[in-house]
């Protein structure tokens, strides 16, 4: 594939030209030199062929780079970051929490295996069902294969597609799903319980025993593949994922990242105190955890295990994790966080940004610049806010950024 074939496709692209109409050759030259790979991991030529004819770009998904235009960046970047209160809505918590309960109770032997085997509770598989596609209410919008080659060849992570792309057209040559229903999220993702083509590879279970995986269709398939890849990513069986403290008010925001650990107990004698009144067992103070403060010294407080990170691996974000990890609690118990969230609200993303990468500079910080206030975003802050003497809340504030400024 030439760059001057590709440019001049994609010009004429935004320039009038539609690519149902006028085709583009370059993309088509592009997915045609995928074959040799393609037949090594096992993909047909027929399945080649009858999946890849007449396949164009989708150059109106987020997430990709265009020559002459801006790189578009994922939907969840808003222009504003969400805040826990916006994400972890009570409304839509009750709602799928009662529906969860329901599907308890209809899947109650498959759920009864999956904890058997797995040790992952009902309740977290059913939760990560709930949020992915509201127990399979919601219809993902793009045909999989399109996007898998859209990103393949103008994609932020070309590499990653382009083996996603090959392996989703293996899924539909070994006939474990139409090419119909074989929908997907904006970055590739499919069935009831979002897996990426390798990931069905790696974690699909045929739970329901008809031959095949079918996390389309087949609940307990999905919610088994789904507990699958939690214990393949180390879930610990009788583990919780958290649990909300209320935090001394002496606290040192700056310790909540992963790298400090201590023993629950250790937490506790240092002034946190389970929420409610809640006893914990010895196993319980025994096991190491993580502060976790969403909102700084503001809204509700966490100890968080192994399981914690865990969840976050399924999805990398902590409101994701808070999400899945509260609603696995309502399926059992009615009570909301203890805390509430704060009416506390974020900076603009641009503007996390900004305070990431002069963080950066001045040596606080080395994660990346995504312009979210995730947990090495927030110590760092942190650690800013001490070295410059203001009130420590490792929140990301206009206050904070106008200092951070100034002090370039």
């Amino acid at each position: 594939m030439s760059r001057l074939a590709f440019v001049a496709s994609v010009i004429a692209l935004f320039c009038g030209s539609h690519p149902a109409l006028a085709g583009d050759p370059a993309f088509t030259q592009f997915i045609a030199s995928l074959w040799p790979e393609a037949q090594a991991a096992g993909v047909s030529r027929a399945t080649f062929d009858a999946e890849t004819k007449g396949l164009e770009p989708d150059y109106k998904l987020p997430d990709l780079i265009l020559p002459g235009r801006p790189a578009t960046g994922a939907p969840s970047q808003a222009e504003f970051v969400q805040v826990p209160a916006d994400y972890i809505k009570e409304a839509a918590i009750a709602r799928l929490a009662a529906e969860g309960q329901r599907l308890m109770q209809k899947y109650r032997d498959a759920l009864n295996a999956i904890e058997a085997r797995f040790g992952v509770p009902a309740t977290v598989v059913l939760a990560i069902w709930g949020r992915e596609t509201d127990f399979g209410r919601y219809t993902l919008p793009y045909d999989a294969v399109r996007v898998m080659a859209t990103q393949a060849y103008v994609g932020r992570r070309k590499d990653q597609y382009r083996n996603e792309f090959i392996l989703a057209l293996k899924i539909l040559g070994e006939g474990n799903v139409a090419r119909k229903d074989m929908r997907a999220s904006w970055a590739g993702a499919i069935g009831l319980t979002q897996f990426l083509p390798s990931e069905y590879y790696k974690h699909g279970v045929d739970l329901d025993g008809d031959g095949r995986i079918d996390i389309w269709h087949s609940v307990p398939d999905a919610l088994a593949s789904a507990a699958q890849q939690l214990v393949n990513k180390g879930w610990q069986s009788g583990v919780r994922w958290a649990y909300e403290v209320e935090a001394p008010a002496n606290v040192d925001c700056t310790l909540g990242v992963p790298e400090v650990t201590k023993p629950i107990g250790e937490w506790l004698r240092e002034g946190f105190v389970p929420v409610r009144g809640q006893k914990l067992s010895a196993a319980e103070l025994a096991q190491p955890a993580s502060l976790l403060q969403p909102e700084g010294i503001y809204g509700p407080s966490f100890l968080t295990t192994k399981n914690y990170f865990v969840i976050k691996e399924y999805n990398f974000s902590d409101l994701y994790v808070l999400f899945v990890g509260h609603l696995s609690d309502r399926m059992v118990s009615p009570q909301p966080f203890a805390t509430p969230w704060s009416a506390s609200r974020q900076l603009r993303t641009a503007d996390v940004e900004a305070m990431q990468r002069a963080l950066t500079r001045i040596g606080l910080y080395k994660d990346k610049l995504d312009g979210k206030a995730g947990m090495l975003t927030r110590a760092a802050l942190g650690a800013y806010q001490k070295s410059a003497r203001l009130k420590v809340d490792c929140w990301p504030s206009e206050a904070v950024l106008r200092s951070i400024s100034a002090a370039r």
